[in-house]
């Protein structure tokens, strides 16, 4: 009862804050999402479904952004492109939850209309919000720092989470990882998969960050976090994490820190020593002791690799997912057709059934969910999107004329990818609130491609142009003015 009138007292008074200061409160509002599947957590109050303390403290900050950025005298300026691009994203998830809420016949009867509208409507399009209010307030380097440091603090918030309910003696062997790692979502609310895939890309991301400080000892604190996070990430037992910390480790460090490539395989080796379950956990499925007992159901003979504990189900899963997109492949058959194409219960039924049959609430693939729920039409503006954020990440992080450009740029690309190579195996491409922090990365980083745009017009105009060169029997020629090897000092000036 006194954390909850403690939790109260916090969200009132940030709340009142602001009016005063919306992107401090804000910032504070991401840091919140550690702990908003929380099980302590209010899910509603008086009974009023959605009233709940982080709702009523995004209203507040909504609220303060609307009149703020009036006071501020902001101005949109989001490339024309982006826009486009993410009013069809929501464009898809409007029109797949349309669809599954006129379909009233294959709806659950669990599923109150009330609850699929909070959850697949308004959730969806909620948790994109907080990315948008960071583009639209990082207008200084001091405010984009902030942004960063929320970022980073909400994955080491939920680092310490984690580390607190799994020690590192409970990795012993891969089974308690594994039974361990499956009571986070009592203990925390967050499901390890999903744990896994955002402290992978959150690791390198803190990594990337250390080139933002000029001092080492903040340096040494960033590289620390990120080892934190890897820690943390390695408990979990999400085996589809794994993989997704090494893709992103292998991206980042080709494209920008070669010399770092040696750290992966220190990091490697080493997490083993640290969370010996870790190396066991990726070993299931490869002997007889690690079998599944529903591997006889796939017809697993003794002495062979058992497909079903190894891929999690989704050898047997994945076949007929794809079976049914071909059925709709341009529309799908709007969102949870799982559920309302009867594939959950097929798969539950007819592969152990009440003896511990799997439930297959999505497909365990992000690519699969999308074109299963909206087919092609509704696939490629998705992915359209996510490709021209992450080209941008990419082009930021290669920019080394201001160390701001490779930071942001790193982290987006980190989270990004990190999404991209984990919904093989998992997560999903509609926003949810472990989405947050990628969508907050993502706002920070368009606007630093705004601010790079200007700078660069700014020390154009500030740079005098070459002399003339005057050829033998040629006119005089004036070359462009060549830009300054930083932009640092020009970054977040307004000219007149």
């Amino acid at each position: 009862m006194i954390r909850i009138a403690a939790l109260w007292l916090f969200i009132a008074g940030l709340s009142l804050y602001a009016w005063r200061d919306w992107y401090r409160a804000l910032c504070g509002l991401v840091l919140l999402i550690a702990a908003i599947q929380h099980p302590d957590m209010p899910k509603s109050l008086f009974g009023i479904q959605g009233v709940n303390p982080w709702n009523v403290l995004f209203l507040a900050v909504v609220a303060g952004w609307l009149v703020g950025r009036r006071r501020e005298g902001l101005r949109w300026d989001m490339p024309g492109p982006v826009v486009v691009l993410l009013l069809c994203y929501l464009a898809v998830v409007v029109v797949s939850f349309a669809r599954m809420i006129g379909d009233t016949e294959k709806i659950l009867i669990e599923h109150t209309t009330a609850g699929l509208v909070s959850e697949h409507l308004i959730n969806a399009i909620k948790w994109t919000i907080p990315g948008i209010m960071m583009f639209d307030g990082a207008r200084s380097r001091q405010r984009l720092v902030l942004g960063l440091s929320a970022i980073l603090g909400l994955y080491a918030l939920i680092a310490i989470q984690v580390i607190k309910w799994m020690p590192i003696g409970a990795g012993l062997t891969g089974d308690d990882l594994n039974q361990l790692g499956l009571k986070l979502v009592n203990r925390m609310g967050w499901h390890r998969v999903n744990l896994s895939e955002m402290l992978a890309g959150a690791s390198w991301a803190a990594f990337t960050v250390h080139v933002l400080p000029r001092r080492w000892p903040q340096k040494l604190g960033l590289l620390l976090l990120a080892a934190l996070l890897l820690l943390a990430q390695a408990l979990t037992g999400g085996r589809t994490g794994y993989g997704t910390w090494l893709a992103v480790g292998l991206v980042l460090c080709t494209l920008r820190w070669r010399r770092y490539l040696l750290v992966i395989p220190l990091a490697v080796a080493l997490v083993p020593l640290l969370v010996p379950g870790a190396a066991a956990r990726l070993a299931q499925g490869f002997s007889q002791e690690t079998f599944d007992r529903r591997s006889e159901a796939i017809g697993v003979a003794e002495g062979d690799v058992d497909a079903y504990t190894v891929t999690a189900g989704r050898n047997i899963a994945w076949p007929l997912v794809i079976e049914k997109i071909k059925e709709a492949p341009w529309t799908g058959w709007g969102k949870l057709a799982m559920w309302r194409t009867g594939l959950t219960y097929f798969l539950y039924y007819h592969y152990g059934g009440a003896n511990g049959g799997e439930l297959f609430f999505h497909p365990h693939n992000a690519y699969l969910e999308l074109l299963l729920d909206n087919g092609i039409l509704g696939f490629v503006p998705v992915m359209v999107f996510y490709v021209v954020v992450l080209v941008c990440s990419f082009r930021l992080l290669l920019d080394g004329r201001s160390r701001i450009f490779v930071a942001i740029g790193g982290v987006t690309t980190a989270l990004i990818v990190s999404l991209f190579v984990a919904s093989i195996g998992s997560q999903t491409f509609y926003p949810r609130e472990g989405a947050v922090g990628l969508w907050c990365a993502m706002g920070l980083m368009l606007r630093v491609w705004i601010e790079r745009k200007r700078a660069v017009a700014l020390a154009l105009k500030a740079t005098p142009p070459p002399p003339p060169q005057e050829g033998i029997g040629s006119s005089p020629t004036r070359r462009r003015p060549r830009l300054p090897p930083s932009l640092e000092p020009f970054l977040w000036r307004r000219g007149r």
